[in-house]
């Protein structure tokens, strides 16, 4: 049976002061509702209906029990949440209710945090107190603090004392002393714990707490929220774990680097290191697509900008640089923050200062100097149906990093077109393994197959260690964002170390004359010693049209591709071995046709199959795949493309342009030089032609049916006729 306490506010009459009539003077900067701009109001009233029902079931402090997803964990974090909420609408609305009801929460946490050791519920996660791992009790005290700070210059002195000893200095003690090795790391963990601590060390005028936050627990500096966002930032603020985690570790640190704006202003916080907190916050925003995170790495799929962390760093970023693209922002998300922050922007945005964001094509570099690999991004188009490719070029992303070096995604019409896996968990939810990451997160979500990235002999990159992939990255050999053809290059010889394996990957958007929209190139190059089976998978969403090839299906049962590295999971529904210009499927999603066309290889094979194999549990979602394969060579040259074109309108029963308007793709290799030549259904040609010279100026030549063509720079795109 469950073990829990709760505790009522009338509880706890008979052991705490009684409360003097207390009206905050600070109060008198409230607006009247009639007042408020209305998204600010709305969020009020958003705010109104969460924390009046929980004042509705009293104050329900349980004693910790459960993991993820349990009673005690939700209600924790409900009351954190009502802790938060509760005191910004004490400062807003002057309603002593909401006062009484944070006094109250705050006074029975008092009794029952003095009580608690180390979680029962811990896994091999670093146990929390309140809850099973140290994190959520950093979240905790993130919140809280500053639903304390809107009410505690109202309370008696013996209140205050109490709350402050018996709850916050307590709650900083563990995560800042106790935990000192989850404090001190390099990591989202440790940037939740030192806002938490640094916040509660401004509030209770503690300079010991704040400088252990801003410098670590022996405040040499090499440690702390200050480290931390010199060494999990790159110099165009993208966050090495990648954009789930981005999106995570962005409210603490902007939180916290609010507080110290306000508190210590001469710290200058939002210019340290030229600016990079508010690059963070836009380099965020720039990894997404309609509002959806791009998914790699150890990601929940569903996260997108509407969320709490988004809501915070939108509003306190605007309030530092009034950039109108934020406020745009906050439209989409309908959503913003109950502080000054959030009502100066919801009156900006009331008053029509929005402009549209500025998603574009960009290059983000990895690591804390910017040589870690990085993430391209490349678009096309305007508003919520516009292309973007993603390559991941990036380092390995620590412990929530995956095997997929040159890895790529697509998106298209509103839609994700090639995809990433993102993270198998299911956040919260006790059934799947208390909400924590499921096995088959190690042995399929993380595997190379499982990715659009390149498998050596059915292998997983650096053989699936993190402490080995940690130490290699991707070079970056170019990138380029022109009008007609746009390009990024990236290179990596470490994968596979034992097998000496270098591949080299180039994805391009180029406009080909005769089609409406650029198509994907897609030229990968792998080498090596000795002969191998190499494996080229991509992820795609959609139900298949039509195939150029024959397949032989496995009707009867479908047989496991493999037996490990991920080919466990994958079911074979059929293979081909296409020749010439038979090397294509199509599929349809949401209306739209997508072909993906190769050229075949000699001896070459394509596999089609569904991710779910082996998976006892149902932890995983069923998804196509197609694999090209080449076997027994030293090396192998994969070049494809990606086609979207036709629409399909259910309702009106009408087929537009459902097949490819491309005839032909070829390759060719000219004085070390990579051609490929796109032929439309109307005979018009268009080459992409690749020197991978790092000299912009220097000219290059080739033949091409005949035709001598010239060029400059690493690529070009070449009309042929």
């Amino acid at each position: 049976m469950m073990r829990a306490v709760l505790i009522a506010s009338v509880a706890l009459a008979g052991c705490t002061p009684a409360l003097a009539d207390h009206h905050v003077e600070a109060v008198s900067a409230a607006v009247p509702a009639a007042q408020l701009p209305p998204l600010y109001a709305a969020e009020v009233e958003r705010a109104r209906s969460f924390v009046d029902g929980m004042m509705a079931q009293g104050v329900v402090v349980p004693v910790p029990s459960d993991p993820g997803g349990g009673f005690t964990h939700e209600q924790h974090k409900r009351n954190y949440r009502a802790i938060y909420l509760a005191g910004q609408l004490y400062s807003v609305t002057g309603e002593a209710k909401y006062r009484d009801y944070v006094r109250d929460m705050l006074l029975a946490y008092a009794e029952l945090y003095p009580t608690l050791g180390d979680h029962p519920a811990k896994a091999n996660q670093n146990v929390g107190r309140l809850f099973w791992q140290v994190l959520n009790d950093a979240v905790w005290l993130v919140h809280s603090i500053q639903g304390y700070g809107d009410i505690r210059d109202t309370l008696t002195a013996s209140e205050r004392q109490h709350i402050d000893h018996q709850v916050f200095r307590r709650a900083a003690h563990f995560l800042s002393v106790e935990s000192e090795a989850t404090f001190d790391r390099i990591h989202n963990h440790a940037t939740w714990a030192t806002a938490g601590v640094g916040m509660t060390g401004y509030l209770l005028d503690d300079t010991d707490m704040v400088d252990r936050a801003l410098l670590g627990s022996d405040k040499s500096g090499e440690t702390g929220f200050l480290r931390q966002t010199e060494l999990l930032f790159s110099p165009d603020g993208y966050y090495t774990e990648g954009p789930y985690y981005q999106r995570y570790a962005l409210m603490p640190f902007m939180v916290f680097a609010d507080s110290i704006a306000k508190n210590d202003p001469a710290r200058r916080i939002f210019e340290h290191r030229d600016g990079i907190l508010l690059k963070a916050l836009q380099t965020t925003i720039q990894l997404t697509y309609g509002g959806y995170f791009f998914p790699f790495n150890d990601a929940i799929r569903d996260k997108s900008l509407n969320t709490d962390e988004l809501y915070h760093g939108v509003a306190i970023a605007y309030a530092e640089t009034r950039d109108p693209g934020l406020l745009a922002i906050a439209d989409w998300q309908d959503r913003t923050i109950l502080t000054e922050d959030g009502l100066a922007l919801s009156r900006d945005l009331a008053g029509g200062k929005a402009r549209a964001f500025p998603f574009r094509s960009l290059l983000l570099s990895d690591g804390p100097d910017g040589d870690r690999g990085a993430v391209a991004i490349l678009r096309h188009g305007d508003g919520p149906n516009h292309t973007a490719l993603v390559a991941k070029n990036a380092s390995q992303g620590m412990g929530h990093g995956h095997f997929d070096k040159l890895s790529w995604q697509l998106y298209d019409n509103g839609n994700e077109i090639v995809r990433d896996y993102g993270a198998a968990r299911f956040l919260n939810i006790v059934a799947k393994a208390g909400g924590r990451y499921l096995p088959e997160n190690e042995s399929w979500a993380k595997q190379t197959i499982a990715h659009n990235a390149l498998v050596v002999d059915e292998t997983s990159h650096f053989g699936g260690d993190r402490r080995l992939a940690d130490t290699s990255v991707p070079t970056q050999l170019y990138f380029s964002d022109a009008q007609d053809l746009q390009v990024t290059s990236a290179r990596i010889d470490s994968a596979y170390p034992e097998k000496s394996i270098t591949m080299l990957r180039t994805l391009a958007l180029l406009d080909v004359d005769g089609l409406d929209a650029p198509i994907i190139v897609d030229v990968l190059k792998a080498s090596g010693e000795g002969d191998h089976r190499f494996d080229l998978p991509l992820h795609y969403s959609g139900h298949i049209m039509e195939t150029g090839f024959e397949v032989a299906r496995n009707l009867a049962g479908r047989p496991v591709l493999g037996t490990d590295d991920g080919y466990q999971h994958i079911w074979v529904d059929g293979a081909a071995s296409p020749s010439g210009d038979t090397g294509f499927l199509t599929w349809i999603l949401d209306g739209r046709f997508y072909t993906y066309r190769f050229v075949p290889q000699l001896g070459g094979e394509v596999i089609l199959g569904e991710s779910g194999a082996n998976d006892p549990d149902f932890n995983l979602r069923r998804e196509p795949l197609v694999i090209q394969r080449v076997d027994g060579h030293s090396s192998a040259h994969f070049v494809s493309l990606l086609e979207s074109h036709g629409l399909y309108d259910g309702a009106a029963e009408q087929t537009v342009g459902s097949r490819s308007q491309i005839a032909s793709l070829r390759h060719e290799v000219a004085n070390g030089y990579d051609l490929v030549i796109v032929e439309t259904k109307s005979g018009r040609r268009t080459a992409l032609a690749m020197s991978y010279s790092d000299d912009p100026a220097q000219t290059h030549t080739a033949m091409i049916d005949g035709r001598e063509v010239r060029w400059t720079g690493f690529a070009a795109r070449i009309a042929l006729d």
